[in-house]
């Protein structure tokens, strides 16, 4: 439920927060999390001062995974910024190091104009893209072999479809 979900938001967030700065990391590394106990490390148990009393864990989690998990049906309340937009898919690269503690990155995205013939679906007038036959429309596929240390599970994007689970039958 919201409360376990929140424990490990907590956790990650304890996490982040010791990893990214060296003082706590080197903290954490001598004393371990007794070291964050009793308001230690900056506040709130460790948390840099983040006080989640009052938030809706639900609203918090909907911002920051949508409708991943199906609270597409849920009512919001009114939001005054802009509206989001479709979601794009851009392929970056990231050192290890950058995908631990962060980074920013410029990306140039080419936005295109729907076109008046397909509306965007690349393909024939009168035809639309089908599920792919190859991944059966889940845009992946699953191998699984058998090792000396037991059952071997490998998720692929599909190559037939690069993961949006359609092809285009009549281009």
């Amino acid at each position: 439920g919201d409360k376990e979900a929140e424990a490990k938001f907590k956790e990650a967030t304890e996490a982040y927060s010791v990893l990214s700065d060296a003082d706590k990391r080197r903290q954490y590394d001598q004393f371990g999390h007794a070291a964050f106990e009793n308001g230690g490390g900056g506040g709130a148990g460790g948390f840099g001062g983040f006080d989640f009393n009052g938030a809706d864990m639900g609203d918090i989690f909907g911002d920051i995974f949508g409708d991943l998990f199906g609270g597409g049906g849920r009512t919001r309340r009114a939001n005054n910024g802009p509206m989001k937009g479709a979601n794009l898919r851009a392929r970056v690269n990231i050192t290890f190091e950058e995908a631990v503690f962060g980074c920013e990155k410029e990306l140039e995205i080419v936005l295109k104009d729907e076109c008046t013939t397909c509306h965007g679906t690349g393909a024939k007038p009168g035809t639309s893209p089908i599920t792919c036959p190859k991944c059966k429309g889940q845009g992946q596929i699953v191998y699984t072999q058998q090792s000396m240390f037991g059952m071997v599970r490998n998720v692929q994007t599909c190559q037939d479809c690069n993961g949006t689970g359609k092809v285009i039958k009549d281009k």
